[in-house]
């Protein structure tokens, strides 16, 4: 049975490569991970508030209890990291607990994942320029398509900047702070929107229950920090395993505070759905600190952030379908050109692979990224349950029972997000993707002869 290659941990790159301070590594390591996550913030939160008709007195019990799951689920990755610190993630954990043919179905769900990060990325990016400059409203397509171009030629240049991309989160937090400082101490004015709009036919319980999946969407990027650490060759198992979980930690005090936070603020300063041109955490901000600098800022922040989340994904997605193509001397299960790469080491043609596909998607959605969140949230809540599913039937052969239920609770309240925003309809697109895509790398790795390692294939990506 032929091999595909794994990633290396050994012990000779520990002690040959030139390492920075461990401050900087974890900051450049921690603060560009989460950037996908941080940036969700800019697009959850409206995508709640749509789903509740408008009914600001249920927002925040329903971010709430979004920020509840995203905590659940961290807690499993948290798990994840510790029996896989080389990498790995959900792939890792589907492959070892139920067999290698389990694992392309958080593969298919990453694939389909990568492309809607770049979509709603790059949409939401340009609805917060075009919210600070509304004279390009007109121009919302074409103006997300070249951002999308530039994001994308970026990306041809190898895979530096992670330094650029945690400096990007950070800024954005900070400002954020500002914004949230000023909004709760001394207001540049209050939003016209009443707390509730409209009566609603659902009793409060219910509706908070049935508009959280929608928002669910803030929890993608979760699963980042368990396949990332494979990045980090020059540190050994205990190291990786602590910025790992570090970086997890940080994610949910940051997307969580920063949710919570921003969510009280729009309930307090009355600031209910956005019109055409703008967006609800523009109008937050707007309301918060006037029309200057502070408010300009955080726009363009909120953007720049979102084109590092959606140029991540341009990393991690072109990197994976390069794992999958294997190499000259181990072949892989797609074809050898996905792995092709130019001097930069990059995939360019995997790049433009995905550069085609999230121009469908913004093409199909109008540059629209509120069209997107139910998509969103199907793909990767897909990989989130067969990753729970996994360290369930872990911890139970382990005997540990309380580990056993965290994970089982986490598991059917996953299950139970997907139910609710599959019921929604169009959102099954996703969720056939995934299947497709899944079934057709199975359907490949089985006529190459089922080579072994394809569990590890995730950290195989990200270790390059």
């Amino acid at each position: 049975m032929p091999d595909l290659p794994t990633p290396s941990t050994s012990s000779t790159s520990v002690h040959t490569r030139r390492v920075p301070p461990r401050w900087v590594l974890f900051f450049a390591f921690a603060f560009a991970v989460i950037a996908d996550p941080v940036s969700s913030v800019a697009y959850a939160i409206e995508a709640a508030l749509r789903a509740l008709h408008g009914d600001l007195s249920r927002l925040l019990p329903t971010m709430a209890l979004v920020v509840g799951l995203v905590a659940l689920v961290t807690a499993n990755y948290w798990q994840l990291v510790a029996r896989f610190p080389s990498g790995g993630g959900a792939a890792a954990a589907a492959g070892r607990a139920f067999g290698p043919r389990w694992t392309f179905l958080p593969i298919g769900a990453l694939v389909v994942d990568f492309v809607l990060t770049i979509g709603i990325s790059i949409s939401a990016a340009a609805s917060a320029v075009i919210a600070l400059a509304p004279a390009l409203a007109p121009w919302r397509i074409v103006f997300a398509l070249v951002l999308l171009l530039a994001v994308a030629g970026l990306s041809w240049f190898g895979h530096g900047g992670r330094l650029l991309f945690a400096l990007m989160t950070a800024l954005f937090v900070v400002v954020a702070v500002g914004v949230l400082i000023l909004g709760l101490v001394d207001p540049h004015s209050l939003g016209s929107a009443p707390a509730t709009p409209h009566p609603g036919s659902h009793p409060a319980v219910l509706a908070v229950v049935l508009a959280f999946p929608v928002a669910m969407a803030l929890a993608t990027g979760v699963e980042a920090p368990s396949t990332a650490i494979a990045q980090l060759g020059q540190l050994d198992d205990k190291a990786r395993r602590r910025f790992g979980r570090g970086t997890l930690a940080l994610l949910v005090v940051i997307v969580g505070g920063l949710t919570l936070a921003l969510t009280a603020l729009a309930a307090r300063l009355h600031i209910g759905l956005p019109g055409n041109d703008s967006t609800q955490i523009a109008d937050i901000a707007h309301a918060a600190a006037g029309p200057g600098w502070l408010y300009a800022t955080f726009q363009l922040t909120s953007s720049l952030l979102l084109l590092a989340a959606a140029s991540s994904s341009f990393q991690a997605g072109p990197g994976l379908l390069k794992a999958l193509a294997g190499s000259n001397e181990r072949p892989g299960v797609l074809p050898a050109w996905l792995g092709r790469t130019n001097h930069h080491h990059t995939p360019y043609l995997a790049v433009v692979v995905y550069l085609v596909a999230a121009a469908l998607i913004i093409l199909a959605s109008a540059g629209q990224e509120q069209e997107l969140v139910l998509f969103y949230a199907v793909a990767v809540f897909v990989s989130f349950l067969i990753g729970l599913i996994a360290m369930t039937r872990f911890a139970r052969a382990e005997r540990k029972p309380v580990l056993a239920a965290v994970n089982a609770a986490a598991a059917a309240a996953v299950a139970f997000t997907l139910i609710v925003n599959l019921t929604r309809g169009w959102p099954i697109l996703s969720l056939l993707g995934t299947v497709l895509i899944a079934t057709a790398l199975y359907l490949r790795w089985t006529r190459a002869g089922q080579p072994s390692g394809i569990e590890d294939i995730e950290a195989r990506a990200e270790a390059d």
